[in-house]
C-alpha cells in the first residue's frame, strides 16, 4: 500500500532527524534527568491526561532502577510514546523539529496533552516558544477566521514544571491542544528559543496532519434521592485514564485542580464517541457510583439518582462549611478576580453543602467586597444558602492568627474601605465585629501549634508562631462589650478539621480544662487548605425551625453543633436529659453520681481501606477521615466519650452506616466538660457538669500550659504590634496571665 504524500514527509524527517537526539549513554548524568521525567509524570497527572497504569509502574521502576543506562532506555521509551514534536536544538542555538512518535489525534472542542521532546546540545536554559498560525491566540489578520484559526495551542509551564528549560541535555515539555472542529485539519507548529535560532530552510517548524474526533451532545439527567432535579459531581475518564474536560483547562465555574465537574439535571456535555467510566456523588452523605457509559452518534443521556446513606437534615441537623473562598489561592485571579457567586453556589448545591460561607479576604479584596450584603446571596435557593462574610487574612492582624468573622452587618474595619488600615492586635478586631452581633473564631487553628505526638491534652509548648489559634490562648480569657453593650467572650469558636487534629484540638482541651467554653466548628478553608471540595469540613447544626443563616450560626455559638469529614456523624448528644447545645450545654449535680450519656453515632467504610489513607502521618492530608479512625482489621471504629480531654469509655461502632444508639455510665465525681468523638472525622461540642456549684478547674497542668503559652505567643507576636496597638497588646497579654493564675490558684486537680 503506498503511503501518503505527508507520512513519507514524515518518516524522512524522522529518519533525518534523529541521529541528532544523542543517544540515552550519551545524555549526561542520569539522577537529573530521572528527576525531570518525574515531574513529567506528575505533570500529566495534574492537567488530567497521566500515563496508563502499566506506563506508571514501568516509568517508576525505571527511575529506581540501579542500572542507570537500562533505566534510561526504559523511561525514554515509555515517554517517548506521548511525543508529537522532537526539538533539536544545536550548540549554536539553532532549533529544527521532527515528528515524534505520537498519533496526532485531537478531539473537537476539547484538549489534549502531548509531550515534546528536546535535545538541548546548547545547554539553554531559557524559554522554548511554540506557535502555529492557525492557533487562535495569534489572530493572524490575513488569516480566514472561519477556516484557518480553528486550533489553540499552549505549553504547559506551571508547577510542578518550569517556564524555562532546564539546560539538561534531555528532557520533555508538556503542550496542550484544542481543535475547535472535527475532520482532517493540518496545522504548522513552530518552534524558536528567541529571534534567529529558528534553523536555515525552515527546519524550525513542521507541519502537521491532525485527525479530529467529532464530539456528540450527552444530555444530563441528575436527581436527588427523592426523584426532583439536582447538582451532582461528575468525573468522567476515558479508557486510558484521562480525566475529561482536560482539568488544566477549565474555566469557573469548573476549576482546574479538580477531577470532578458539578452539573445540574438537564445540562449536556459534549464527548468524542467512545466509552467512558463515570463515578457520580453528591457530598460524603451519599454513595459514590461508578459506571462504564457509551457516547454513540445518536441522541445520548446519562440518567444518574442520588442514593444516601444518611441525611441529618431529616433529623433537623443541617450542615455547614464556615469558610471557603472565591479569590485567592488557586482560584483564578482574571479576568473576574476570583469567581462569583452563581460559581461557588454551584460547588455547594454539587456537595449537598446546605451553609456556604464565602469568606472575603486579602487577595483580590477590593474586588469580591462588593458580593457582601449582610444577607444570604440571591442566589441562594433554601435549604441551600450562600452567605458573604470576611475572614481576617492578609489584613493587618493576620499576623497574630487569622479570623473568620460571620454574620456580619459590616465588612470593613473602620478607618478606610479596603484591607489595609486594619489592627495588628487581633483582639482589636475582634472588638469591632462584638458590637455587631457577629460570630467569631480563629481560622486553621493548628497552624504555629505544631507538635510531635498525638496523645491529647498533650503538655508540650507549641511554637505560637504561626496563623492558627495563636492569639485565642490570650482573647479566649477576655470579655467584650455585644451589641447591646453587655459583656460577652472575645472568642466563639475553634475552626477544625482542616489542619492536623492533634495541634486543633489540644489547645482547645487545654482551654476547657481550665474552665473556658470555646465551642468548635468545622472549616475547608477552600480551596487554600484544602482545593478537593467545598464541605470537607463541616458542621452539622442542630435547630429547631427552619434553617438561616443566622440562626445556624447561633447554633455553633451555643455549641448545638457537631463537626466532621461528613463520613462520620455523632447526633442528639445528652447527659442525662439535657440535650448539647441547649441550656447553655450545662448540667448542675448537688454531688456526685452516675450521669447517663447517649448519642446516635452512624459511620460508614468500605470492607477494607483502598486509599491506604491510615497509613498516612497525621500531618498528610487528609487530616481528619473516618478512615483514620478505622480498627485495624476490621469495618469499625470507636466511639470515646471524653471527660476533661481523655477518653473515659470506649463502644466499637460497625461502620454499616447505620444510625445506632450509643450509651455510656459514668461516675461523675467533680465539675468537668464531656463530649464524643470519633477520632478523628468527628467530635461533639462538649456539655459541662458542675458538681455542687464548683467552678470546672479540671487541670493543674492544662492552666501552667496555658500560662507558658500566653509568653510563647508574645515572644513571637510583639513584633508585630506598632503605634497605640503596643500599650495595648501588654495590656491584653497581662490580663491573660492574671486570668490564668487565678484559676491556678484555685485548682485542686493535676
Amino acid at each position: 500500500m503506498p503511503l501518503r504524500p505527508f507520512a513519507v514527509c514524515r518518516l524522512a524527517l524522522l529518519l533525518g532527524f534523529l541521529p541528532q537526539i544523542r543517544t540515552v549513554a550519551e545524555t549526561g548524568d542520569w539522577q537529573p534527568l530521572a528527576a525531570q521525567m518525574q515531574r513529567i509524570s506528575v505533570a500529566l497527572e495534574r492537567v488530567g491526561s497521566p500515563l496508563d497504569t502499566n506506563e506508571r509502574t514501568g516509568l517508576e521502576a525505571a527511575l529506581h532502577s540501579p542500572d542507570a543506562a537500562a533505566a534510561r532506555q526504559q523511561a525514554e521509551a515509555i515517554l517517548d510514546r506521548h511525543v508529537l514534536v522532537l526539538v533539536d536544538i544545536n550548540p549554536e542555538m539553532r532549533v529544527k523539529v521532527a515528528p515524534g512518535p505520537a498519533k496526532p489525534e485531537l478531539t473537537e472542542g476539547g484538549w489534549r496533552t502531548f509531550l515534546i521532546k528536546v535535545s538541548n546540545q546548547a545547554g539553554f536554559t531559557g524559554n522554548l516558544r511554540m506557535q502555529s498560525p492557525q492557533a487562535r491566540q495569534l489572530h493572524n489578520a490575513s488569516a480566514n477566521l472561519t477556516n484557518d484559526l480553528w486550533l489553540d495551542v499552549d505549553l504547559f509551564e506551571a508547577q510542578p514544571l518550569q517556564k524555562n528549560l532546564g539546560g539538561l541535555p534531555l528532557e520533555y515539555r508538556l503542550v496542550q491542544l484544542y481543535s475547535r472542529d472535527h475532520g482532517s485539519r493540518e496545522a504548522k507548529l513552530t518552534f524558536d528559543i528567541g529571534q534567529g535560532t529558528q534553523d536555515l530552510g525552515l527546519r524550525s517548524e513542521i507541519d502537521v496532519l491532525f485527525t479530529c474526533r467529532q464530539s456528540h451532545p450527552v444530555r444530563l439527567k441528575i436527581l436527588d434521592e427523592s426523584g426532583k432535579p439536582t447538582t451532582g459531581s461528575l468525573v468522567i475518564t476515558d479508557l486510558n485514564g484521562h480525566v475529561l474536560p482536560a482539568p488544566s483547562k477549565r474555566l469557573a465555574p469548573d476549576f482546574f485542580f479538580h477531577s470532578q465537574i458539578y452539573r445540574q439535571d438537564g445540562e449536556t456535555l459534549h464527548l468524542p464517541e467512545g466509552r467512558f467510566h463515570v463515578r457520580f456523588q453528591r457530598g460524603p452523605e451519599s454513595l459514590p457510583e461508578e459506571r462504564e457509559v457509551t457516547v454513540g452518534t445518536v441522541e445520548n443521556q446519562w440518567n444518574f439518582q442520588v442514593l444516601r446513606w444518611i441525611d441529618p437534615s431529616k433529623l433537623g441537623w443541617w450542615s455547614g462549611d464556615h469558610h471557603i473562598h472565591a479569590a485567592g489561592c488557586a482560584h483564578y485571579s482574571k479576568p473576574t478576580e476570583g469567581v462569583h457567586a452563581d460559581d461557588m453556589m454551584r460547588h455547594v448545591l454539587g456537595e449537598d453543602l446546605k451553609i456556604g460561607a464565602n469568606l472575603t479576604w486579602g487577595p483580590c479584596f477590593d474586588y469580591q467586597k462588593q458580593f457582601f450584603r449582610g444577607t444570604d446571596d440571591p442566589v441562594s435557593t433554601w435549604p441551600y444558602l450562600l452567605h458573604y462574610d470576611v475572614e481576617v487574612s492578609g489584613f493587618g492582624s493576620h499576623e497574630s492568627g487569622h479570623l473568620c468573622l460571620l454574620r456580619l452587618r459590616e465588612q470593613i474595619y473602620p478607618g478606610g474601605d479596603s484591607d489595609t488600615h486594619w489592627p495588628k492586635l487581633g483582639l482589636n478586631t475582634l472588638k469591632w465585629a462584638k458590637r455587631q452581633g457577629a460570630l467569631v473564631g480563629p481560622a486553621h487553628s493548628g497552624w504555629g501549634l505544631e507538635m510531635n505526638f498525638t496523645n491529647l491534652p498533650n503538655f508540650q509548648v507549641p511554637a505560637f508562631n504561626g496563623i492558627g489559634a495563636n492569639e485565642y490562648i490570650v482573647d479566649v480569657t477576655h470579655e467584650i462589650a455585644g451589641p447591646d453593650g453587655k459583656l460577652v467572650p472575645a472568642v466563639d469558636f475553634l475552626s477544625t478539621v482542616d489542619t492536623p487534629y492533634p495541634w486543633e484540638l489540644n489547645i482547645w482541651y487545654q482551654t476547657l480544662n481550665a474552665g473556658f467554653r470555646t465551642r468548635i466548628s468545622g472549616e475547608t478553608d477552600f480551596p487554600c487548605i484544602y482545593s478537593d471540595r467545598v464541605g470537607l469540613g463541616r458542621s452539622y447544626v442542630h435547630l429547631d425551625g427552619p434553617l438561616t443563616y443566622l440562626d445556624w450560626c447561633e447554633g455553633i455559638r451555643a455549641g448545638r453543633n457537631y463537626v466532621g469529614d461528613g463520613f462520620s456523624h455523632l447526633l442528639n448528644f445528652h447527659a442525662d436529659a439535657l440535650e448539647m447545645g441547649t441550656h447553655g450545654s450545662e448540667l448542675k449535680l448537688a454531688g456526685p453520681r452516675t450521669v447517663q450519656f447517649t448519642v446516635q453515632a452512624a459511620a460508614l467504610l468500605g470492607e477494607t481501606d483502598t486509599d491506604h489513607i491510615k497509613s498516612r502521618p497525621f500531618t498528610d492530608h487528609p487530616y481528619w477521615h473516618v478512615e483514620r479512625a478505622r480498627i485495624d482489621g476490621t469495618r469499625s471504629v470507636p466511639v470515646e466519650l471524653i471527660a476533661n480531654g481523655q477518653a473515659v469509655a470506649t463502644t466499637n461502632l460497625v461502620a454499616d452506616g447505620r444510625l445506632q444508639t450509643v450509651t455510656f455510665s459514668v461516675p461523675v465525681t467533680r465539675s468537668g466538660w464531656y463530649a464524643v468523638r470519633i477520632l478523628p472525622s468527628s467530635h461533639t461540642n462538649p456539655i459541662f457538669i458542675l458538681v455542687e456549684d464548683k467552678p470546672i478547674r479540671a487541670s493543674r497542668r492544662s492552666l501552667e500550659w496555658c500560662l507558658k503559652s500566653v509568653d510563647q505567643c508574645w515572644s513571637q507576636k510583639e513584633r508585630f504590634m506598632k503605634g497605640a496597638e503596643i500599650a495595648q497588646a501588654r495590656e491584653a497579654y497581662e490580663h491573660a496571665r492574671t486570668v490564668y493564675r487565678a484559676r491556678l490558684a484555685e485548682c485542686d486537680s493535676d
